[in-house]
């Protein structure tokens, strides 16, 4: 398959699972000298109004993707939205916070992002992140594990490391630049019944499961999605309405330049 852009609506069906961090996250933020602030990964734009709210100032949306950045602007929340990569965009003025939610696991060399992203701020200016830390689960070890196993001609995991570390790892590594606070949090989500397999599944399908979905046809999609199904009830039991408890776990960060 070709790569495909990001489905808003699959993604928004856990919009409440998926925003709540984003919240804790914006609790944690310092007040910020005037500037702009820009939601860098804005997806569909839901953090939009709840940034505009709590900083009064123009607030700009990054993303790659034309789809979300349409359903961001729909919102109404931005003063300007963006269509680029957050691994080198370059804002036209230093901004003064660069809210992060669930983007930057995606990309890679984390020692260079964050202090590249640091110095793009005003003086006083915030960087706030959070990423999942979810890979040694069964919820994304499966997805590696049933890959590899089925499809080893495209799928090779035996030199694979997580694309995001502890909390003390990022405190270590951004101390030097500024003030940090990092703490990690494990929520335990229950997801309602799903029609169209596991509730995992459902919850994965928009998100970990993109670049897997990516590199398969048709019937070994409909393969692999089964032989994860059915790895998922084992490791995530039903309840007696068909919803599921799924542990998932985050890290989070902020850091103030001087």
């Amino acid at each position: 398959m070709t790569e495909q852009d990001w489905n808003p609506e699959a993604y928004e069906r856990f919009r409440g699972l998926r925003l709540r961090p984003a919240i804790d996250l914006l609790a944690q933020v310092p007040t910020v000298p005037d500037g702009d602030v820009v939601d860098l990964g804005c997806g569909a734009g839901v953090m939009g109004a709840a940034l505009r709210q709590r900083f009064s100032r123009p607030v700009i949306g990054i993303d790659t993707s034309p789809a979300m950045l349409a359903k961001a602007e729909a919102t109404g929340s931005y003063d300007r939205l963006i269509e680029a990569d957050a691994a080198s965009w370059q804002p036209d003025t230093p901004p003064t916070l660069i809210f992060s939610n669930a983007v930057c696991h995606w990309l890679a060399d984390h020692d260079a992002l964050f202090p590249r992203l640091l110095h793009l701020l005003a003086p006083g200016g915030t960087l706030a992140v959070q990423v999942p830390r979810q890979y040694a689960a069964p919820s994304h070890a499966l997805l590696r594990d049933l890959a590899q196993e089925m499809f080893p001609d495209r799928f090779d995991f035996a030199n694979w490391t997580a694309p995001v570390a502890t909390a003390p790892v990022y405190m270590k590594m951004l101390t030097p630049f500024g003030e940090v606070s990092a703490w990690e949090t494990e929520y335990c989500q229950r997801l309602a019944r799903s029609d169209t397999g596991h509730p995992v599944q459902a919850f994965t399908s928009s998100t970990a499961m993109r670049p897997f979905v990516e590199k398969l046809g048709p019937d070994e999609l409909r393969r692999y999605q089964r032989a994860y199904d059915e790895a998922l009830h084992a490791a995530y039991p039903l309840a007696e309405d068909g919803s599921a408890i799924m542990p998932f776990r985050r890290v989070f960060f902020v850091v103030t330049r001087p």
